[in-house]
């Protein structure tokens, strides 16, 4: 049986509050998106917004009729083992999105890999991230295992094929 004090805990944490600035560590060659970030419902009920924020629980799909309009995608993680980022940003890349998905809120250094893999290009961690690790931590595994947002080639494919 699954235990699911731990899930309760991450669906009761606070959100860190929006954030409007510049993400503080960019993957991207474009200029940093600058203006406000709506709340889905905000975007949803027709507002002239470029970019959005999706909470935990937030389904991303309602935003694939509109991907074309926007420039920035921000996830909030209020808990760093809230994982359901994770999949907002792969169903995002999937559906063909190319503008910046933002992870804000509780991204540790040692999951920048994994939130790389899946599709975020830049981060508003709650704490701040020392770039040096940030790169080591980038480099340390120079072949994956799967295929996922980022497009790398599999170990698997580079030895057959």
């Amino acid at each position: 049986m699954a235990n699911n004090e731990d899930q309760q805990a991450v669906a009761g944490a606070t959100s860190p509050a929006l954030d409007d600035t510049p993400a503080r560590l960019r993957f991207r060659d474009d200029a940093p998106f600058e203006s406000p970030i709506a709340p889905l419902a905000d975007f949803l009920s027709g507002g002239n917004f470029a970019a959005v924020r999706i909470e935990p629980g937030e389904d991303v799909r309602a935003l694939v009729p509109h991907l074309d309009r926007l420039k920035l995608i921000e996830i909030a993680f209020p808990k760093f083992r809230d994982g359901r980022g994770y999949s907002s940003a792969r169903l995002l890349r999937e559906a063909g999105f190319g503008g910046e998905i933002r992870a804000a809120g509780d991204v540790l250094v040692d999951q920048i890999g994994f939130v790389r893999r899946v599709g975020f290009d830049s981060f508003a961690p709650a704490q701040s991230l020392d770039l040096k690790v940030v790169q080591a931590t980038l480099d340390r595994y120079p072949y994956v295992y799967m295929k996922a947002a980022d497009s790398k080639t599999p170990v698997w494919a580079l030895r057959h094929g």
